[in-house]
């Protein structure tokens, strides 16, 4: 019974309690739908673009070559993985505060008497003496009564789990800023081959209206008109050739090598995206995305340093204890009678600090405060970028659809001027101007058909991109 006591008694030592608040996570204002998701007469489902792997969204292989590229090779990413280990260290350095710390060593030490010190000694009695001191174990532990170890333990465990979660986060921006710069660069390629091909139609009918004037049916001034169609297109192209060239460093930057020609994959109007791109559940957002998640951990592990700064009010247990062997004569270092131990608990408590424990408390808590309030301020975030993908979504869709409706139609006209000019009905002027506004809409068509792509990477960056645990 005495011994069952004696273990009882101990274990609550050990364990003790902990001081400070058991986290538990606050609760927040979460909508009924995503605002700018599509109405629809049944109840909005778990299914959500976000559960897409990325490469199952961006299906372009050289874009995927690209994404890996950079997942492997990007200076952040590498960072990322840096800060992991960093934080992984840390944590081992904090818990091992919780056991105990037993060490070894030994020593060795000759004297001899000196002739000539305080005590005179005589010549045959000066001796040379040689200690020795074996340190078999040399035990210092603190008990964590109060919990203070342990909390500073859970704060360390939550700033490694928030920085894996800043990894996933830095992987979901990568996939979608590299996706939005190579879709950016095709359609700068897509300007560039409207503008080549627009060139080369329009250099047909300076040709063509040259060999007109020459043979008096065509003006000088429908010279200079088809020449000003020419230059427009022509001065058009080195704009694009350069922006081009510094979209493919930027891509290369991206992806963590030197600037270099960028592989391409599928032109612009090629690239197969998602049918349907649901949101999901408002609900599944929080954890869904690891920016969210991190911020969270970030709050737990503000909590736990609450009850660190609050454990700091009581008592502070510590023992500290030696084992070893101690002899003048290495010949019997190790016999029965040379043996020594020594255990001397100690116990610290604060008496006055001037106000410095309070404010510990004080700053710890205002600490929880400001993480409580970015990880509010992050969720509401997460909405309203879920919220201005959709938007952008629904209504660059429409303006897309009604923007190859206007090319069709200016194309026809163009067609049309220039029949009414070759028979003599209308004169160049129409022709100009409806081919200067089908150049225009065309590069205008292709600037909206990159918006809808970007929309796409948008809302798959915003629900969390395919990294969701």
């Amino acid at each position: 019974m005495k011994r069952a006591t004696v273990v009882a008694t101990l274990a609550m030592l050990l364990t003790g309690c902990t001081v400070g608040k058991k986290y538990q996570r606050p609760a927040v204002e979460i909508p009924d739908v995503h605002r700018g998701a599509p109405v629809t007469s049944v109840a909005p489902t778990a299914a959500s673009l976000a559960d897409t792997k990325w490469f199952e969204v961006f299906k372009d292989e050289k874009l995927q070559e690209l994404v890996r590229m950079s997942l492997d090779s990007n200076f952040d990413a590498r960072v990322a993985v840096a800060r992991i280990d960093l934080a992984r260290g840390q944590l081992g350095i904090t818990r091992a505060d919780q056991f105990p710390s037993v060490n070894a060593g030994a020593e060795l030490a000759t004297v001899r008497s000196s002739r000539s010190g305080q005590l005179e000694i005589p010549e045959p009695e000066q001796v040379k003496r040689t200690f020795g001191t074996v340190a078999l174990g040399l035990l210092t532990f603190e008990l964590d009564i109060w919990g203070r170890l342990r909390r500073a333990t859970e704060a360390q465990r939550a700033q490694l789990l928030s920085e894996e979660e800043n990894q996933r986060t830095i992987y979901v921006t990568l996939v979608a800023a590299v996706a939005q710069a190579y879709f950016e660069l095709r359609e700068l390629d897509l300007e560039l081959e409207i503008s080549q091909r627009t060139l080369t139609s329009r250099e047909e009918s300076l040709r063509i209206t040259r060999l007109q004037e020459g043979a008096g049916v065509a003006t000088m001034l429908d010279v200079r008109q088809a020449e000003e169609l020419v230059y427009t297109a022509s001065a058009r192209i080195p704009e694009l050739k350069r922006l081009i060239g510094l979209q493919e460093n930027f891509v290369a930057t991206l992806v963590g090598v030197n600037p270099r020609d960028i592989p391409r994959g599928a032109a612009l109007v090629d690239q197969q995206m998602p049918p349907e791109v649901p949101a999901g559940l408002t609900s599944d957002l929080i954890e869904r995305r690891p920016d969210i998640r991190s911020a969270e951990q970030q709050l737990v592990s503000a909590n736990a340093l609450v009850g660190v700064a609050k454990a700091a009010y009581f008592p502070r247990i510590s023992l500290t204890g030696f084992f070893g062997f101690q002899s003048d004569q290495l010949s019997s270092l190790f016999s029965g009678p040379t043996r020594v131990w020594s255990f001397a608990p100690q116990l610290s408590q604060p008496i006055f600090q001037a106000g410095r424990l309070k404010s510990n408390v004080r700053v710890a808590k205002a600490q929880r405060e400001i993480a409580l309030i970015e990880y509010e301020r992050s969720i509401q975030n997460g909405f309203r970028e879920v919220s201005d993908a959709l938007i952008s979504y629904q209504y660059i869709r429409e303006q897309r659809a009604e923007q190859e409706k206007l090319v069709n139609a200016l194309r026809d006209r163009v067609r049309l001027a220039t029949l009414r000019y070759e028979g003599g009905i209308d004169n160049y002027l129409a022709v100009l101007d409806a081919e200067r506004e089908l150049f225009d809409q065309d590069l205008r068509l292709a600037q909206l058909r990159l918006g809808e792509l970007t929309t796409v990477v948008q809302l798959y960056k915003a629900l969390g991109g395919g990294w969701q645990q």
